[in-house]
């Protein structure tokens, strides 16, 4: 009976090391001997024990966070930039037999394009054109990875990280680009109310009665704030072509009659002495 149960518990331990489970999410590369012999499908699969060993590979996507790290652009700002990397194992088989492993030769040449392809920008096109930096760094690593049996899917630059001063100097550039647009917005409101107020008095020097509806539309204006002031409207341009010609007759007439100056007062004796008649007194 005990010899019985030795038997049973050997078969049980033989088919434990003889199966093998590969989910659907994986690949199993089995190696007999040393020497790569085929690659499994997800299932129940059988092996040798002691013989065959079955390595699994996950085929899903990985996300590879990139450190920060400093980098120098072209122009010669030094940023800190980190960036995240997606990758997927599409080869099982070269992922197992090319590279020993596979998340730390990403992270490794993950970091060394990105300082390669920052350096070859300025600031302003780092912070402008990520998209277009984004797609060189998956280009670089895709060249790289393909022989790993690797695909890259996506690189965003995660965080980009600017000086102290860098960042003083960019506030005050958009501020003063904002003061700027500023002015041009309010020079072209002001060309507009210009041209504006051009129509409406052609408008009002064809009409004349438009002037005197519009200084009846002040009054009623005027009459809603329930003050005291009390407005005549009168036609601006004809009272004021009244005042000129007023002052001009005004400075004719008094052209034309000069004033007499007065008669200083005399004694008698210097009447006489001119030939002056002299009045007689009582």
């Amino acid at each position: 009976m005990t010899v019985l149960w030795i038997v049973l518990a050997v078969i049980v331990l033989l088919l434990v090391a003889c199966v093998r489970v590969v989910t659907q999410y994986e690949r199993g590369v089995l190696f007999r001997l040393g020497r790569m012999k085929a690659v499994r499908e997800p299932g129940l699969r059988l092996i040798i024990p002691l013989v065959d060993v079955l390595r699994k590979v996950s085929l899903r996507i990985v996300t590879r966070p990139i450190q920060s790290q400093g980098i120098i652009t072209k122009d010669n700002v030094s940023v800190d930039i980190s960036a995240v990397a997606y990758y997927q194992i599409v080869d099982a088989a070269k992922s197992v037999l090319a590279i020993e492993n596979v998340a730390a030769a990403i992270d490794q040449i993950a970091q060394t394009t990105l300082r390669g392809v920052v350096g070859r920008h300025t600031l302003d096109e780092t912070l402008s054109e990520t998209e277009v930096i984004n797609a060189n760094i998956r280009e670089i690593l895709d060249q790289t990875t393909t022989e790993w049996g690797v695909l890259v899917t996506l690189v965003q630059l995660k965080d980009i990280q600017l000086p102290d001063t860098m960042k003083r100097a960019m506030a005050r550039q958009a501020e003063a680009e904002r003061e700027k647009r500023a002015k041009i917005i309010a020079a072209e409101g002001e060309a507009m109310a210009a041209a504006s107020l051009g129509q409406a008095s052609d408008t009002m020097m064809a009409h004349p009665l438009a002037l005197q509806l519009r200084n009846l539309q002040t009054l009623v204006e005027i009459g809603v704030d329930k003050n005291s002031t009390v407005v005549f409207p009168a036609p601006l341009m004809s009272t004021i072509g009244e005042l000129g010609t007023f002052l001009t007759r005004e400075s004719a007439a008094a052209a034309e009659h000069p004033p007499v100056p007065p008669v200083p007062a005399t004694d008698g004796r210097e009447a006489a002495a001119n030939g002056q008649p002299v009045a007689a007194s009582n």
